[in-house]
């Protein structure tokens, strides 16, 4: 998901950039001959304006089929019709790489547990203020991390994807990188990634800061531009600030709930919650080094006692006022990550009527929004362009 990600000249292009995002629906590439299609896939520029809106964010890949943050996830997105691929929730390694991987913690993600020879690197950390037992990707080489395989995260509600537990291993940024490239001359269009930086605050205190690894990362490979097909999103709006003076992506602030503190922010004593920050004096703020936000759902609309949907906020409606794109997280087909009035049954794994709360979101205005099962969410935004 996103990032809490030259000067006003800058900003303002960038903005425009990523708002171009919200023109075209139904996949219409916007009266570009095959000429400008084909110099978009080479350079990356202007492929924003070919994406349909509501934009379908692969978050984590199509982790809905396959375990997370593997490139075969990622590649299943792009098979199934993403729009964007959330290549890359990016944390560091103890030499410095940075590796895709959901927390800096991969006893949940990873098979580490069954390598005897890394049972004494299991800790308990203090992570953003809450204490946390495993295994940290800060704790490793690069070179360690790649004797290891990704496993499904949450067995309990996607059994199906555990046929794939110990097949592929934690790819890197600069793999991801080269895959993206890879993929867009492969299908001649651009591919657009979209990583976020974990947990800034906590990797700057280590001496591993995240946003000048990514910066030199991304200039490396000419990718840190105002048309780079890599969008950046973080947690913590320092970070996004931090972002802003390295490079000329562009960068989205993500949201929890409206009560939430960034970390960032409780390090710092900024008093502010979340819900300062949706209102119109925060959002215009984050609009002075923003492109985009990416609240949750329930930001958007939130639910009641029961968990039932109620009535939509007014954020949509701010945020494009002074602006900001809005690509809010996550959509999923299981019954427990569905609103109530959407559940089918009990069971866990069990779909729910997806196609209705996708309806129900889209009509909100939000430009586009991050789904686990990205084939979903392309049939859902069909049926909401042409119902």
């Amino acid at each position: 998901m996103g990032t809490q990600e030259n000067e006003q000249t800058g900003v303002t292009g960038r903005r425009m950039l990523l708002g171009a995002a919200v023109l075209g629906a139904g996949g219409a590439v916007l009266g570009l001959s095959g000429t400008a299609r084909a110099g978009e896939a080479r350079h990356g520029g202007g492929g924003l304006r070919s994406l349909p809106k509501p934009t379908i964010i692969g978050h984590r890949g199509a982790s809905g089929y396959r375990p997370e943050h593997t490139l075969a996830a990622y590649q299943l997105a792009l098979d199934m019709g993403a729009d964007i691929v959330e290549a890359g929730d990016l944390v560091p390694t103890k030499d410095g790489h940075l590796v895709c991987r959901h927390e800096p913690e991969i006893g949940g993600t990873t098979d580490v547990a069954d390598h005897p020879e890394f049972a004494g690197r299991k800790k308990t950390k203090v992570l953003d203020g809450v204490s946390v037992t495993g295994w940290f990707t800060e704790d490793f080489t690069l070179a360690e991390l790649k004797t290891l395989r990704a496993i499904e995260r949450i067995p309990a509600n996607r059994p199906h994807n555990t046929l794939y537990n110990g097949r592929w291993e934690i790819p890197t940024f600069e793999e991801v990188l080269k895959w993206q490239d890879e993929q867009t001359r492969r299908r001649g269009k651009q591919v657009w990634i979209y990583p976020e930086l974990k947990h800034p605050t906590y990797f700057r205190k280590l001496g591993l800061g995240l946003e000048d690894r990514v910066a030199k990362v991304l200039h490396k490979h000419g990718k840190d531009r105002r048309n780079s097909p890599v969008v950046l999103q973080s947690f913590e709006p320092t970070s996004i600030q931090r972002l802003n003076k390295l490079v000329d992506n562009p960068l989205v602030v993500l949201l929890s709930a409206a009560n939430d503190r960034p970390w960032d922010f409780v390090e710092t004593g900024d008093p502010r919650t979340v819900a300062d920050l949706v209102r119109p004096a925060g959002l215009r703020e984050i609009a002075s080094y923003a492109q985009g936000i990416g609240p949750t759902l329930d930001l958007v609309i939130p639910k009641d006692a029961k968990g039932n949907l109620t009535t939509p906020t007014t954020l949509v409606a701010d945020a494009h006022k002074v602006g900001l794109v809005l690509h809010p997280w996550t959509l999923r087909n299981e019954n427990p990550f569905l609103p109530a009035n959407f559940r089918k049954g009990t069971d866990a794994d069990a779909y729910g009527d997806v196609f209705g709360a996708y309806k129900a979101y889209f009509a909100t205005g939000i430009d586009g929004v991050f789904t686990d099962q990205p084939d979903t969410g392309v049939l859902a935004r069909e049926d909401f362009v042409n119902g």
